[in-house]
């Protein structure tokens, strides 16, 4: 991966782009006609309804399992499946890929997409439902698709929603509704997770979950020096290495995380909005925590993913600390914005 320019500064998306083709003005509305993914012949329907020309069309991907591709016009592209709402490639306009696929992904449904920027709720790690939940492992429907108004710099976006059903509940009997939203803007992937708590707002009761997104970056390396996260110094974390159910606590005292050495499993509390991942080539990402998520967990396997571990290194953007909170009728809304950092011209 190479860097694609100068570092933009870092802002808020709008939570809602300006014009919208088939897009649910908000995680309170529904959309009778809204598709979800089933056979092939689904993509037909998908693209007559939601395609933007130009912008954002469907098509089967591995496993024939159904797809959004958003393209901009700078010739960034990123593909999101519809199983799981999973991200699995944001591409630079160079055609340098950014995020890494695991050479064990399935793509039958047997189990989540193992790579890209899979999504972890209403769990993050074990816990009295499955790992990281249910939601990287169910079928997500379409409800909008956009693109910016302005013709000379659109911003292609899907918005997906999950509802309880008979699967979820059999884990998690709570009334809620989730809306997901990946935008890709023209130096970032944006990725916006809404959770609404649908129970009645004078009887019902709150609910409560944790929540990540589980990103995987490509590096050149990760034994090498020159792959390493940054922004994390002084900051408490979760030693998941020495015991995965009762971490101890310790201090970043140095700089940097390094990887190569052994696992890497830490949860950071806490943490600044901005954690860089240095890949090896002179680039970076920025992994943003715009608004939402609390803590940043850093995670490599080491050797136990002795074919894969030393090509990525996953940067989360989490909710683990403390347990999110949704009162009746409301919603909790994060947001999470990549960026590709030219590190040498920039020196960070």
């Amino acid at each position: 991966m190479r860097a694609n320019g100068a570092r933009a500064s870092p802002r808020a998306a709008p939570t809602h782009p300006r014009h919208k083709k088939h897009r649910a003005p908000s995680i309170r509305a529904t959309r009778a006609s809204a598709i979800g993914p089933s056979a092939k012949s689904t993509i037909d329907a998908l693209n007559e309804k939601f395609a933007i020309p130009g912008s954002v069309t469907f098509e089967n991907g591995r496993g024939d399992l159904p797809t959004a591709l958003l393209t901009h016009k700078n010739g960034s592209t990123s593909r999101v499946y519809l199983f799981g709402a999973t991200v699995t490639s944001w591409t630079q306009p160079s055609g340098d890929e950014v995020l890494y696929v695991r050479p064990d992904a399935a793509f039958d449904k047997t189990k989540p997409i193992g790579g890209g920027a899979p999504l972890c709720f209403p769990q993050f790690g074990p816990g009295a439902m499955q790992q990281h939940g249910f939601a990287r492992n169910v079928d997500w429907e379409v409800i909008g698709t956009s693109a910016d108004v302005n013709p000379d710099d659109p911003e292609p976006a899907v918005m997906m929603r999950l509802k309880p059903n008979e699967y979820t509940r059999a884990m998690w009997d709570e009334a809620f509704e989730a809306t997901y939203e990946v935008t890709l803007r023209r130096e970032k992937l944006k990725m916006e997770l809404c959770v609404k708590n649908t129970n009645e707002q004078t009887s019902g009761k709150a609910i409560d979950f944790t929540a990540a997104i589980h990103t995987y970056i490509e590096v050149t390396d990760c034994a090498n020096a020159g792959v390493f996260a940054r922004g994390l110094s002084g900051k408490t974390y979760l030693d998941k290495n020495v015991d995965a159910n009762d971490p101890p606590k310790k201090v970043q005292d140095s700089r940097d995380v390094f990887f190569g050495l052994d696992l890497v499993d830490r949860v950071y509390l806490d943490t600044e909005p901005e954690t860089l991942l240095h890949v090896g080539s002179g680039a970076a990402v920025s992994v943003e925590n715009t608004a939402g998520w609390t803590d940043t967990v850093i995670w490599n396997p080491h050797t136990n993913m002795k074919e894969c571990y030393k090509s990525f290194c996953c940067v989360e953007s989490a909710a683990v600390s403390r347990p999110v909170v949704v009162a009746p009728g409301k919603v909790w809304r994060a947001e999470t914005n990549l960026t590709v950092i030219d590190v040498v011209s920039n020196d960070v």
